[in-house]
């Protein structure tokens, strides 16, 4: 049956009355506010921002336009705005938003977040280039200013020289965190110089000299509590602090934070020889690397955890390595982040990763869909770059098995298992993100270059992983390349077809007496000659030389294609055929599962 129904059409701009009060009411704020007599009343209005006025407007570019009339929360929609709440506070009336944008700039409010931007920006860099400094740029400032003011004024301040003597990133945290103000650099020295950058909403008529003063007072005031965290903080060495964490809970299932840190002393204990890495050094960094989260700097300004701990190290005559893999061992904390280097802090930073990992994978506490509360594809990556970027060679299912031994109430072998498939889906991310194609990388995970399987040498070795992700990329680009991976997919399809057929599968060696024409015996030859080559050289690890044995098998396979029949009329020479596309199959399986990979 069919329902004919006419609806009769209406103006568009009475359905744009009706919508728009919706999207007002519903539209998604992070955070929203209630504000005046309403803000009481059950439905009140919620807002970014105290909404005082609606602009609406609706017609064609020719005509002169129509307010489309609504009201939302008492708040008639019309066409009359106003310009800055100081410097042009006066009502005035908007046609089009062209018209809108236009008088809002001469009402002093720059209505482009974008321009506002390249306004602070541009000033902001001329201000110090002027005083000889450079600026230290920071887009998360510059986002979260730009959204501050309306018409944006540059100024520049300055602050006593005496707290210089604080570390650059806790001067620069407390200026920024406190008084969303820029600091710059003295292109001389390296370091910070004693002025700031702030960025007014107003034109004042004394030139900014109150504002500027105002900002002076609050900065040095932060700087002289910062000054004081920061001294009171060399009075007491980091070993010094580590009693406490016997009364920090890590979390409720895991244990305290002492017990924390020496899993992950142990664990990096462990590590350190697989890369390289002293291991007193390694201990020490390990038994430290957390002492800073108790200090008054960290507590007040919780993203320079890790740096403060390196400069607490060195004030109280640490190893220079040690105090590198206090700072290091939270990296990398995102894309952009640089991983750590040097050995020690490599260790460090792999055992803290792998312990955040295990433990929460011991609980069940693993990330669900976007739901990541505690950070741990983070973690993975982390560990991912981290081995990548300095070329490490470790067999992480054995590590991530003994380090899950130290954990109750849980399967350590299950455990290192979902985990090593968790990695290599990080990985497949990273690869596919620097643009590797997704068929190669499911080509090599496919073939099982990644098998779970402790000892093997073949435990999820990332960094053999995308060796043969590149080389595979390689081959493919050649003409031998794409036509064995051509004669391939003809000899797995064929395979497929008849397996489903006959109900079974034509695995075995064919048997040699049987072959009738001379392409059956190349290819034979061929297939054993080649797997011997390829399996060499994967065994040697020279992924290159694996896809030139593969090249190889090229003439062999389109000669058998194009002279022999697989599908005889002889059952025993088509089931021995057939087991001879098998054999196709399984050498290829050498290097990568070609079946993966797309045409």
């Amino acid at each position: 049956y069919v329902a004919l129904i006419e609806k009769e059409g209406r103006p568009a701009i009475d359905v744009i009355a009706e919508i728009v009060p919706v999207v007002i009411r519903t539209f998604p704020w992070p955070k929203a506010m209630r504000w005046g007599e309403r803000s009481a009343k059950p439905g009140a209005l919620q807002w970014v921002r105290p909404l005082h006025s609606i602009v609406a407007t609706f017609g064609m570019e020719t005509e002169e336009p129509d307010v489309v009339t609504f009201d939302v929360a008492g708040i008639t929609a019309g066409q009359a705005t106003r310009g800055h709440r100081f410097m042009a506070p006066a009502e005035f009336s908007v046609r089009r938003f062209e018209d809108y944008e236009a008088k809002l700039l001469d009402a002093r409010v720059v209505l482009d977040s974008a321009r506002r931007k390249d306004i602070i920006l541009t000033e902001a860099r001329n201000l110090a280039f002027a005083q000889g400094f450079e600026l230290v740029e920071d887009q998360g400032l510059l986002d979260e200013v730009a959204g501050l003011v309306e018409w944006p004024v540059v100024l520049t301040g300055s602050f006593d020289e005496s707290f210089l003597s604080i570390p650059d990133e806790v001067i620069r945290a407390t200026i920024r965190n406190n008084q969303k103000c820029f600091v710059v650099n003295d292109p001389k020295t390296g370091k910070l110089a004693n002025k700031f950058i702030l960025v007014a909403n107003i034109e004042a008529s004394d030139g900014g000299a109150a504002i500027v003063a105002g900002n002076e007072r609050v900065i040095r005031a932060r700087l002289s509590d910062a000054k004081f965290f920061y001294e009171t903080d060399l009075k007491t060495k980091l070993e010094d602090r580590l009693p406490k964490f016997e009364h920090i809970v890590f979390h409720e299932k895991l244990g305290t934070q002492a017990e924390r840190i020496a899993r992950i002393e142990r664990l990096a204990a462990e590590i350190a020889p697989l890369v390289g890495a002293d291991v007193g050094k390694t201990r020490r960094a390990a038994k430290l690397a957390k002492a800073d989260l108790l200090t008054e700097v960290v507590g007040e300004f919780p993203e320079v955890q890790g740096l403060m701990g390196k400069y607490y190290a060195l004030a109280q005559g640490e190893d220079a390595s040690v105090a590198q893999a206090i700072e290091d061992h939270y990296k990398p904390q995102g894309p952009n982040d640089r991983v750590p280097g040097d050995p020690v802090a490599i260790a460090v930073a792999l055992a803290d990763k792998i312990d955040t990992l295990v433990g929460f994978w011991a609980i069940d506490e693993k990330p669900t869909g976007s739901k990541d509360p505690y950070a741990l594809r983070r973690a993975g990556l982390g560990i991912i770059r981290s081995i990548l970027d300095n070329k490490q060679r470790l067999e992480l299912t054995s590590l991530l098995m003994s380090h899950g031994d130290l954990f109750p109430n849980h399967d350590s072998t299950t455990t290192a298992f979902s985990l090593i498939d968790f990695i290599g889906d990080r990985l497949k991310v990273q690869l596919r993100d620097q643009g590797a194609r997704h068929d190669l990388v499911d080509a090599i995970f496919s073939q099982g270059a990644g098998k779970n399987v402790p000892g093997s040498g073949n435990s999820r070795d990332l960094l053999m992983i995308v060796r043969r992700v590149e080389a595979l990329g390689k081959f493919l680009d050649t003409d031998d390349g794409r036509n064995l991976l051509a004669g391939t997919k003809r000899a797995s399809n064929i395979l497929a077809i008849e397996e489903k057929k006959d109900k079974r599968r034509f695995d075995g060696a064919p048997d040699a007496s049987l072959f009738v024409a001379d392409e059956e015996k190349q290819l034979a030859r061929a297939i054993d000659e080649v797997k011997r080559e390829a399996n060499d050289a994967v065994a040697k690890e020279d992924f290159a030389a694996a896809m030139s044995a593969m090249a190889k098998l090229r003439p062999a396979v389109d000669a058998f294609f194009d002279k022999v029949k697989v599908n005889d009329d002889k059952p025993e020479i088509r089931e021995n055929r057939l087991k001879l596309l098998n054999e196709i199959r399984a050498a290829t399986r050498a290097v990568a599962d070609f079946s993966k990979i797309q045409d």
